[in-house]
């Protein structure tokens, strides 16, 4: 269940990256099935736990994880839980080791939009320094390597940013409700609950 009840045109950030291992991982449980069942048959089915649990961690760690942004504000979906942050309770944006939402209750990061390492840094291009938002530039017009637009956080912060921008353009924001506004969260402890079944399998094949 959503952490914020969206309004407006729903934006989905979901890292190339990310989806990339999750398919990958998708097609080598796919790969060690076919090669169980062509060695055991249908038998084979009760070996199949490590190949579901490595299924299930590529949903839940690299496909599930997305930065959702409407017109009600950014909501974090993470491995398990739901972060949902207003408009009104956004403090700042920040991405020095991943996207992270400043609120008064806290800081929150986004599993599905971490910083760039030095490499990643180091192929910025002209381009991705030019255009941002302007809260995304520090003294001197510097821009955080988590900042620039050809990162997975960069990308991130600007789809966050721009909407934010937008929202205050508009007049449709209450200024000073930072500390008040509360932030909206929720586990999901079945999923928690799946892995720990599915280890437990996984476990039992190799005693």
């Amino acid at each position: 269940m959503s952490a914020l009840h969206h309004t407006g045109s729903v934006e989905v950030f979901k890292a190339r990256s990310n989806k990339a291992l999750a398919v990958v991982l998708w097609a080598l449980a796919a790969f060690g099935l076919v090669v169980t069942l062509a060695q055991s048959g249908i038998t084979g089915l009760r070996f199949a736990a490590p190949l579901a649990l490595m299924a299930f961690a590529g949903w839940s760690l690299f496909w599930r994880p997305a930065v959702v942004v409407s017109d009600a504000g950014v909501e974090l979906v993470n491995p398990l839980r739901r972060i949902g942050v207003s408009w009104e309770a956004l403090a700042f944006v920040d991405t020095k080791y991943a996207l992270t939402l400043g609120t008064g209750a806290g800081r929150f990061a986004a599993w599905a939009a971490p910083a760039p390492g030095v490499l990643g840094a180091r192929h910025a291009r002209p381009e991705s320094l030019t255009g941002l938002p302007a809260t995304s530039y520090g003294p001197g017009q510097t821009v955080r390597p988590g900042d620039l637009s050809h990162t997975v956080s960069g990308q991130a912060a600007l789809l966050v940013r721009r909407r934010w921008a937008d929202q205050v353009e508009r007049g449709l924001l209450e200024g000073g409700r930072v500390d008040e506004t509360p932030v909206a969260r929720g586990a999901e402890w079945w999923i928690l609950a799946v892995a720990v079944l599915l280890a437990a399998a996984t476990l039992a094949t190799l005693v």
